[in-house]
């Protein structure tokens, strides 16, 4: 799965690497966020013709969005929370996704993405059925190149009918990251200490876009679902790093740099 991840790159530097031809300044000023959560504006890259341009050719943008998709058909945005997250093998079946998936796909940005592993010790008590809260050693999973960390993802419009037209939140665009199952090879770098392949951190793994599928993928003329998903194969393997980091990050209120710095192992009591 994906329910956090961290965000550093302004739109000056992924404007270069995503080629994008329009984005707004006073639109588009997130501050870097080392702790994304599910329901705060994150960064997107899509295609998709300019509001009365009168162009219908679509155009490259870095937009705003909430993560945490709504379908256009819900009645009410409570479920947002809780569609942060796509399946890959199901994504172009499922009620809330498949019209996105048709023609609202995107890329959202990301330095990497953490997940939480059970310490050893922690599993061994469940095991032994005492009653003791697992504690779970966080882990960064980033490129190992050091290269953006392009998510496949969807968004989607909803609109309040609790509010005027000219309301400013009467549209909601939110957006929701394709997950697959995680590699079960080597970590291009792993940890001393701890897990040497993604699939030993979580099943689960936020799908990855090489830059020679963006186009295509945010293309939204392609709408043909053989095709589309043909481009939700995963990446090539031995792409990643994973390193341990600390369980500050555990904390949603918790942000900054700091919490992206490789300890040398596990913190105590976290033993993978």
């Amino acid at each position: 799965m994906c329910g956090r991840y961290a965000a550093s790159r302004g739109p000056e530097d992924l404007a270069g690497v995503f080629e994008i031809e329009k984005w707004e300044p006073q639109e588009t000023n997130l501050e870097p966020d080392y702790n994304v959560a599910p329901t705060k504006e994150v960064y997107a890259v899509l295609d998709r013709p300019l509001k009365d341009a009168g162009d219908p050719r679509p155009v490259r943008q870095l937009r705003k969005l909430k993560w945490g998709l709504v379908p256009s058909w819900s009645k009410t945005p409570e479920g947002a929370a809780r569609m942060i997250n796509a399946r890959a093998e199901t994504v172009h079946e499922k009620p809330s996704f498949r019209r996105a998936f048709a023609t609202r796909r995107c890329v959202l940005p990301a330095d990497g993405y953490y997940e939480w592993v059970t310490g050893k010790q922690e599993r061994d008590l469940e095991v032994e059925g005492r009653k003791k809260r697992p504690r779970k050693q966080p882990y960064f999973v980033t490129p190992a190149d050091g290269s953006v960390f392009a998510m496949a993802g969807l968004y989607e419009f909803w609109r309040d009918r609790t509010l005027p037209d000219d309301h400013p939140g009467a549209w909601w665009v939110t957006c929701s990251v394709i997950t697959t199952e995680a590699e079960t090879a080597p970590l291009a770098v792993a940890p001393a200490e701890g897990p040497h392949a993604l699939a030993e951190i979580h099943p689960r793994m936020p799908l990855m876009l090489t830059p020679d599928r963006w186009d295509a993928w945010l293309d939204p003329a392609r709408t043909d679902p053989d095709e589309l998903r043909a481009l939700l194969a995963p990446p090539p393997e031995g792409l990643m790093r994973a390193y341990p980091v600390t369980t500050a990050v555990s904390n949603v209120r918790n942000d900054g740099p700091e919490l992206l710095k490789e300890l040398e192992g596990p913190e105590e009591g976290t033993l993978f």
